[in-house]
């Protein structure tokens, strides 16, 4: 990609790559000065790790990956494409599946059979790695962390089979770190004392999949209820679990449409209603009003007992308590199960998250194991209990401020992006309470590569989470603006297209 196409202007408002973290703690009265050192060194000696070591030292445990924030690998800090840290042909192949395969035992033998060694792999691989993360910008995981005090607890096999709250037979396990964390999302959202249960599960999806369950267990014969928009793994549930789903279409900024929901209810009032709630869709990012489908739940006269309200929160339901405009997600109010990711606003290296539920619908799953000596009550048997140690690390060290602090950088950097791609002719559209900014899709797929953009149809988006800074998004737009000029704009998908309701006043009449 040539730089020549378009000018590259920084952000007038340089904001320092930590000032949101919550891992970077107010210092001496020269760490202004010393960030602006390390910076400037990271930033024009990308082979000078000793500053970008010292930087991370200077802080507490839980300060971002280095490749994730910085542009010492990949991206570079030139505009368009930088060499530096580029793959070669040779490393390339050494990550072709020829090269990675397990040899059978004669070639093994052979000494005249080239087998790549493992240290060139994965060499090659850790360089993948970091390129990769640099110009990481379309899907939702928080790449600033460091877990490198927990290092060493990976030599053991450490595995919370079974419940959380039941102890098995296998003593090699971070159950009790696991119920840390458990207590603190049932905290944070408002579960009373004795009155929940939960597990770390995989993802996200797990946590779909188990409130849903739950739910079907509570009411064989309710109707599922979700919008659209959301998420996969809920419509995965209703087809591993044979149950009746009704798919509302969305307002155009993506929340369920209120009205079409209220006809469905009222229409099958002689079935439970299981009702998935998203705090967060997938591609738009938006959150559906849980107080207004309690208000039409009320308006129907539908009595408790006979609806069932699960809320697919992977990103947002640990944003929300941290906006001060958003409406609460809380037990408080009569829902029964909210699963969230791990991976995503929190950030771990590895997939996971958290699910919580009233105890007394878990009951309805419960099976008592002997060979284990515990109880059987989630979705898998054997569990990461890695996973659980690094949520419950990464909780630790941010803390509620520390959350927060993040919360805010993200509002606030998603607001820069959208405003950034307005001024310079980009449709995009940003939802309140949303870090989500959908754009229109680029044509050139080497660019949605380049950037890992998600794609739906005729629009893309960007998920804003607390690595992302000004200066990346500066790079990102003048690059997307090269590729408009270079490849063109796409044109509509048809005529109620995904980038036609962006591009209307539909979607502010929506909201």
């Amino acid at each position: 990609m040539e730089s020549s196409l378009l000018p590259f202007h920084k952000s007038t408002t340089q904001s320092r790559c930590f000032s949101s973290s919550p891992a970077i703690v107010e210092g001496d009265s020269d760490s202004d000065d010393d960030d602006e050192r390390y910076m400037y060194e990271i930033n024009n000696n990308p082979g000078n790790n000793q500053a970008l070591g010292d930087l991370i030292r200077r802080g507490k445990s839980g300060t971002p990956s280095p490749w994730a924030v910085f542009d010492a690998w990949g991206a570079g800090n030139d505009v368009g494409e930088n060499h530096h840290g580029q793959m070669s042909s040779d490393e390339n192949f050494l990550l072709s599946d020829e090269s990675v395969r397990i040899p059978e035992r004669n070639e093994c033998q052979d000494t005249n059979n080239e087998i790549a060694s493992e240290t060139d792999i994965l060499k090659a691989y850790d360089k993948f790695l970091q390129q990769r993360s640099s110009v990481h910008f379309g899907y939702p995981y928080n790449l600033m962390y460091d877990h490198s005090e927990l290092f060493e607890f990976m030599k053991y096999s450490i595995n919370n089979l079974g419940d959380p709250y039941v102890t098995s037979n296998y003593s090699v396990h971070s159950r009790q770190f696991e119920r840390a964390v458990i207590d603190f999302f049932a905290r944070l959202w408002k579960a009373d004392k004795d009155s929940y249960w939960g597990y770390v599960t995989t993802s996200g999806t797990e946590g779909n999949l188990h409130g849903i369950l739950v739910a079907r267990e509570c009411h064989p014969d309710g109707i599922l209820y979700t919008s659209n928009e959301t998420h996969y793994s809920i419509f995965k549930a209703a087809r591993y679990y044979r149950m009746d789903c009704r798919s509302i279409p969305t307002l155009p900024m993506g929340e369920i449409n209120y009205d079409l929901l209220e006809k469905e209810l009222s229409e099958n009032r002689d079935k439970p209603a299981i009702i998935n709630v998203n705090i967060g869709t997938t591609v738009k990012g938006a959150v559906d009003n849980l107080d207004r489908v309690l208000d039409i739940l009320n308006r129907l006269e539908i009595p408790r007992e006979r609806f069932h309200i699960h809320c697919d929160g992977a990103l947002f339901a640990l944003m929300m308590p941290f906006i001060d405009d958003a409406a609460s997600v809380s037990f408080q109010k009569p829902i029964d199960s909210i699963a969230v990711s791990g991976h995503k606003m929190l950030g771990c290296p590895m997939p996971c998250g958290v699910t919580l539920s009233r105890k007394e619908n878990v009951k309805k799953v419960e099976d008592h194991i002997e060979y284990l000596n515990s109880v059987d009550t989630t979705i898998m048997g054997s569990r990461n209990g890695q996973a659980a140690l690094y949520m419950w690390y990464s909780l630790r060290k941010k803390g509620l401020e520390g959350i927060q602090k993040d919360v805010e950088h993200c509002i606030e950097t998603a607001k820069y992006l959208r405003d950034t791609l307005s001024q310079a002719g980009v449709s995009c559209r940003l939802n309140d309470l949303s870090s989500t900014v959908v754009l229109e899709r680029p044509v050139d797929d080497s660019f949605i590569k380049r950037w890992q953009l998600a794609c739906e149809e005729d629009i893309a988006h960007v998920v804003v989470m607390p690595n992302v800074t000004r200066n990346k998004i500066d790079l990102f737009v003048h690059e997307l603006l090269n590729s408009f000029q270079t490849h063109g704009r796409i044109k509509l998908a048809h005529p109620n297209s995904p980038l036609k309701l962006l591009e209307s006043d539909a979607w502010d009449i929506a909201m």
